[in-house]
């Protein structure tokens, strides 16, 4: 599995993800089981949405040896 996400898109979704929790919490909602989604497409480094459209938010290995 190639990682198509950079860090600043992961760091949005743990975000996301964390407050989507705290809020399933603190209103007693199962919605807030929807924070498994953007976690785990963090700390996966790969967002299924991205391959069809061909999107990577990742720095290529040109970009980071500059």
């Amino acid at each position: 599995m190639k990682k198509n996400m950079g860090n600043a898109d992961r760091y949005a979704r743990i975000f996301l993800g964390i407050i989507i929790a705290v809020l399933g919490i603190v209103f007693q909602s199962w919605w807030g089981l929807l924070a498994i989604l953007p976690i785990g497409t963090a700390f996966m480094r790969f967002c299924p949405a991205y391959v069809p459209f061909g999107i990577s938010t990742a720095k290529s290995k040109e970009e980071k040896a500059s």
